[in-house]
Order: C-alpha cells, then sequence, then structure tokens
C-alpha cells in the first residue's frame, strides 16, 4: 500500500463558493433604508418635537401631572394657533419657568368676558370641546378683553385650578411664546392624541 502524503498549502481542486449578490443587495437595500428612517425619525424628534411634563392638575382630566405630551414646535411656524387647541408656553417668556399648558379659548383680534361662569367670545358663548365647570371666579375676565394681534387667550381644562389668562401674572399669551401645539399624551395605562 502507498501513501500519498499531503502537502501543506492551497487546494485548487476545491469549489469557490459562489456568493448570491441578489441577497447581498436586498440586505444592503434593507440595511440602508433603516438608516434613513432613523435619521428622519431623529430629524423629526429633534427639529420638529419636544416632549414635556404636566406640572399640576389645571388641565384636568384632559391631562394629569406627571403625563408626558409630546409637542409639535413646527406647526405655528406654518399656521397660526386656533381656539380648542391645546399649546404650550414660556409664562411671560420666563425661560427659567416650566412649561405652561393651556388651551386657546380665543385669538388675535377677538373679544373675551366671562359672565356667570360662562365664557364668552365676540359676544357668543364658546363652543366648548371639552365638559368643563362653570366658572367661579372671572379676576380680569369679568371686564371684556380685548386681544391684540399677537395675543391668545387660554384657559386650564379645570377651570376652577388654573394660573391662566385670567390672571395678570399669566394675562394674555404673546404668540413670540408660544412653544407649539401638544398633539400627543402618554400617561401609565393610557395614551392618545390631545382634543
Amino acid at each position: 500500500m502507498i501513501f500519498q502524503s499531503r502537502r501543506p498549502g492551497p487546494n485548487f481542486a476545491r469549489r469557490k463558493k459562489e456568493v448570491d449578490t441578489d441577497k447581498v443587495k436586498g440586505i444592503a437595500s434593507w440595511v440602508i433604508e433603516i438608516i434613513i428612517v432613523v435619521f428622519i425619525a431623529f430629524a423629526i424628534v429633534y427639529f420638529v418635537g419636544m416632549k414635556s411634563s404636566v406640572v399640576g392638575s389645571s388641565m384636568s382630566p384632559t391631562f394629569e401631572e406627571g403625563d408626558t405630551v409630546l409637542i409639535n414646535r413646527m406647526i405655528y411656524k406654518l399656521t397660526d394657533p386656533k381656539a380648542n387647541d391645546i399649546i404650550v408656553f414660556m409664562p411671560n417668556g420666563n425661560e427659567k419657568s416650566h412649561y405652561y399648558i393651556k388651551r386657546v379659548i380665543a385669538v388675535p383680534g377677538d373679544t373675551v368676558q366671562i359672565v356667570d361662569g360662562v365664557v364668552y367670545v365676540n359676544g357668543e358663548e364658546f363652543e366648548e370641546e371639552i365638559d368643563v365647570e362653570e366658572i367661579e371666579n372671572a379676576q380680569l375676565a369679568e371686564d371684556e378683553i380685548v386681544l391684540e394681534d399677537d395675543e391668545y387667550f387660554v384657559l386650564g381644562d379645570n377651570r376652577n385650578n388654573s394660573e391662566d389668562s385670567r390672571y395678570a401674572n399669566i394675562g394674555n399669551i404673546k404668540e413670540e411664546y408660544i412653544v407649539g401645539k401638544v398633539w400627543f399624551c402618554t400617561a401609565k395605562g393610557r395614551f392618545g392624541f390631545a382634543n
């Protein structure tokens, strides 16, 4: 019996494995698409949106203390706030304060007055999109308020436990102090789009 010794080195008799170019192209396509989606999501969150926590109970039952809201910072660069929008703003432009979250009741040029616990805008009863209590204290809105070209009148949904445009330390909200519109809320056990 004769034995042949095998010499170290390449064996050219073995077949090369063929690379499936269709699979490689498919995987590369998926990787590129995932990178693009992640980049777009990052850009939207960083440049368009932001999040904030609800402080206090002034927007109850719509939002409760500790809820997290997502804010669209871009929308009011394209359009103006409307009645019943829920906005986020800095009170009197104070950047050291927490963000306030309130519902827009009246827009520039409107007149607002609270009579016998009911809100009137331009002489007509304001159409609420939510159920609210009768207002016990009209404060500044006891007399008719005329909004300037860049002012908004806001109220909390918890009307008798809210520091809002009725009070001198908040007053009418200047457009330049509005951060954006609340569009989504996440909270323990519940989440949804803002009314």
